[in-house]
This record gives structure tokens, C-alpha cells and sequence, in this order.
């Protein structure tokens, strides 16, 4: 009866190991077809290329050149509040440029700033400059309060004598 059982468990366990095998190869393939039909969706799919109307090109042109043409050193064509009036020759440099989309403010944002701080700390002085001569004087009444009571309490005493 020994032989049997050990026959049986043997041949139990034999059957068991060759299900995980299959279940294995199952499993690799149920993979590989997946990642096979996630490829053929993403090769399905096509990028239509867009489409730019002959408009937008020449816009697009405009820009891209307008921006080429402008560098640090030269201006905007829009005249500075702070420049004189534009004379012949500027007129006709301005007039022959085409105009900008935006004007460059940041310098001036900048200088202005600048010029804001400036007057905060102009007023902050005058403010702190008007206090301290408002407690010199009155330091310099207090002082002359301590004088006169000392002066007095100093009458007082001669007088006892």
C-alpha cells in the first residue's frame, strides 16, 4: 500500500508541475498578443500634418523678419515722450519701418521704479529729518525744565539756611 501512495503522490505532483508549465506558456502568450495589438493601434494611428493657409505663411514671414531687423541697438519705431520731435530724416526712418506689435517697456518700467524709490526715500528722510528736529526741541525744553526745577529746588535750600 506504500508503493501505491507514493505512486500516487508522485504522479499528482507530475501532473501539478506540467499545469504551472502550460499556465506559464499561456500567460507569455496572452503578452506577446497584447503588446502586438497595442503596436498595430499605435501604427494605425496617423498624424494628419495641419494645414496653414497661405495667410498665416506670409503673417508668420512678417513677423519672423520683423524680428530679425530689430536688434539691441536699435529703437523701436515708436518716438520716445523724452526725445525731441522727429526731425525730416527720423521721419522718413520712421515712416519707412514697418510697425512694431508691441513697444519694449521694460527700461522704462525699470527707471521709473527707480525714480518711485527715489522719491519714497526723499519723503521717508524729510519725514525722519522733521522728527528729529521736533524731539530736539523737545529735549532741549525738557532740559531747560530740569535747569529751572534745579534752580529752584537749589533757591529753596539757601533760603532754609
Amino acid at each position: 500500500e506504500e508503493d501505491l501512495l507514493n505512486d500516487v503522490c508522485k504522479e499528482v505532483v507530475d501532473k501539478w508541475s506540467e499545469s504551472q508549465i502550460v499556465d506559464a506558456k499561456e500567460e507569455k502568450e496572452d503578452e506577446i498578443q497584447a503588446i502586438t495589438s497595442m503596436m498595430e493601434k499605435q501604427a494605425r494611428i496617423v498624424v494628419k500634418p495641419k494645414e496653414v493657409s497661405q495667410e498665416e505663411k506670409q503673417r508668420k514671414a512678417a513677423l519672423l523678419a520683423q524680428y530679425a531687423n530689430v536688434t539691441d541697438e536699435e529703437e523701436y519705431p515708436f518716438p520716445d515722450p523724452a526725445q525731441k520731435p522727429l526731425s525730416g530724416s527720423r521721419v522718413l526712418s520712421a515712416l519707412n519701418t514697418p510697425p512694431a506689435l508691441f513697444r519694449n517697456t521694460n527700461v522704462e518700467d525699470v527707471l521709473n521704479a527707480r525714480k518711485l524709490e527715489r522719491e519714497l526715500l526723499r519723503d521717508e528722510f524729510q519725514k525722519k529729518k522733521e522728527q528729529d528736529k521736533l524731539q530736539r526741541e523737545k529735549d532741549k525744553l525738557a532740559k531747560q525744565e530740569r535747569k529751572e526745577k534745579e534752580k529752584k529746588r537749589t533757591q529753596k535750600g539757601e533760603r532754609k539756611r
